[in-house]
């Protein structure tokens, strides 16, 4: 069942985006080569911490970190760890801040140093895909509306969108209906309403849209070793057009 939020509710899941976007400006200034996503994780940590703040991943169904952090061919829901990011790795954050009970959920991608033509040209078509879909995120329009605009402009750069994660509602708990598929046809599935509160973070590869899951039961990778990135941001469905709440 989709959970309409309220003007106040929305406003309160904002005051968590506001929170997630100035901490990704921060994670932006300490990217760099020889700094450990472990080291990121701890940051974010504490960061959220001294501003009242808690993240909503640690825990949920039992992952360790406060942050997810994918480089080079992981995807997403990769594991922080102590080995240094290497000049021209690309890695993405994704996080998710609880204030007071209300959530928010935003991922970027990041370049390590100086990244190759190809990397960069993966994260400015992955960049720019969300924001054609968060452009689609309307009333009245559907869902696959949404799908489309990634996908079609995507594959359309030679890339591939990853089949096998989506977006999702999201409000006080951190997946709610509906299912948000960064890839499908226009004018298909449930129609946006004012009060719908959703993610939209495409993932996207320079090979095989197939992801596999590593032995720790969360790391998905491609399955040609292909390079990913991603971008989400959080978005309420508003009589004003799309409210970025993590931007």
């Amino acid at each position: 069942m989709i959970k309409l939020k309220s003007k106040e509710e929305i406003e309160k899941m904002r005051e968590a985006g506001v929170i997630l976007a100035n901490c990704h400006k921060e994670i932006e200034k300490r990217i760099r080569p020889g700094v450990t996503t472990l080291e990121i994780d701890q940051f974010v940590e504490q960061y959220l911490a001294s501003h009242g703040a808690t993240p909503e991943q640690k825990g949920y169904k039992g992952f360790p970190f406060a942050t997810c952090s994918s480089v080079n061919e992981v995807i997403c829901h990769g594991f922080p760890a102590n080995s240094p990011l290497q000049e021209g790795d690309i890695v993405t954050i994704d996080i998710v801040v609880n204030k007071n009970g209300w959530l928010a959920d935003s991922a970027w991608t990041y370049a390590v140093g100086n990244i190759s033509s190809e990397a960069l040209h993966l994260m400015n078509v992955t960049k720019k895909s969300l924001y054609l879909g968060i452009e689609k995120a309307v009333i009245g329009n559907r869902i696959g509306d949404i799908s489309h605009a990634i996908q079609s402009y995507a594959e359309a750069d030679g890339l591939s969108v990853v089949r096998q994660f989506v977006g999702h509602g999201i409000g006080r708990k951190l997946h709610e209906d509906p299912k948000v598929p960064h890839f499908g046809s226009p004018n298909q599935g449930i129609v946006l309403k004012e009060g719908m509160v959703i993610t939209i973070e495409p993932m996207i590869t320079r090979g095989s849209v197939f992801a596999y899951i590593t032995e720790d039961g969360w790391t998905a990778k491609t399955v040609d070793h292909s390079l990913a990135a991603q971008y989400e941001h959080t978005i309420a469905i508003t009589k004003q057009g799309p409210y970025i709440l993590t931007e």
